[in-house]
């Protein structure tokens, strides 16, 4: 399985990524073993999707990283970023 993946950051901000192995990358991130994250911990796992074919899975985390991509994504848990941010 290939995953994408949204963090909540500490400065209110989302990271998106991708992985092979999301339980193991998740763990990465929260122990501060990401360059792009580790200053912005705590984080919050609040959406992930799963794919078969790794290549189906970049496809959706290049398209998520463009504005278009995060508009769609905010619309989907319109409702879950909501309660975070209070």
């Amino acid at each position: 399985m290939h995953y994408i993946y949204i963090l909540k950051l500490k400065n209110n901000n989302f990271y998106t990524g991708f992985t092979g192995n999301l339980k193991s990358r998740y763990y990465q991130h929260s122990n501060g073993q990401v360059k792009s994250t580790k200053y912005l911990r705590p984080l919050k796992l609040i959406h992930y999707e799963a794919y078969l074919k790794k290549s189906d899975a970049q496809r959706r985390e290049k398209y998520l990283k463009t504005t278009e991509g995060k508009r769609f994504l905010k619309q989907q848990i319109k409702d879950l970023i909501r309660e975070i941010k209070k």
